[in-house]
């Protein structure tokens, strides 16, 4: 998942919250969700982090946007044991409101 910056933001590194797993890394000049190489990842975590992600970028307070591949949204939905959700999944790239469309949608 990429992480888009406000323009107010020159840098976002670290935690969005505990107990997801993930994190924001810079790669090059962009940031980009990573799973923590330690500690212990919920099942849901992924699906999660992409959740809190997307409802940062809804109040644009640090991130503006984000930018999730259909695949990774459907392994995070079957990670998290959402089968009917990732069923619903296409092969395309959604963005915060997407994210916050289908949350609502599946009722996750």
């Amino acid at each position: 998942m990429e992480v888009i910056l406000t323009e107010n933001c020159t840098s976002y590194t670290g935690c969005v919250g505990r107990g997801f797993g993930y994190c924001i890394q810079r790669h090059n000049n962009r940031f980009f969700g990573k799973r923590n190489s330690k500690g212990k990842v919920p099942p849901d975590g992924h699906l999660r982090f992409i959740f809190a992600c997307a409802e940062i970028a809804k109040r644009q307070l640090h991130i503006a946007d984000i930018r999730v591949s259909g695949e990774e949204l459907q392994s995070a939905c079957q990670e998290a044991r959402q089968f009917v959700a990732a069923t619903r999944v296409h092969s395309r790239t959604y963005n915060a409101e997407d994210i916050i469309n289908f949350k609502t949608t599946f009722g996750l």
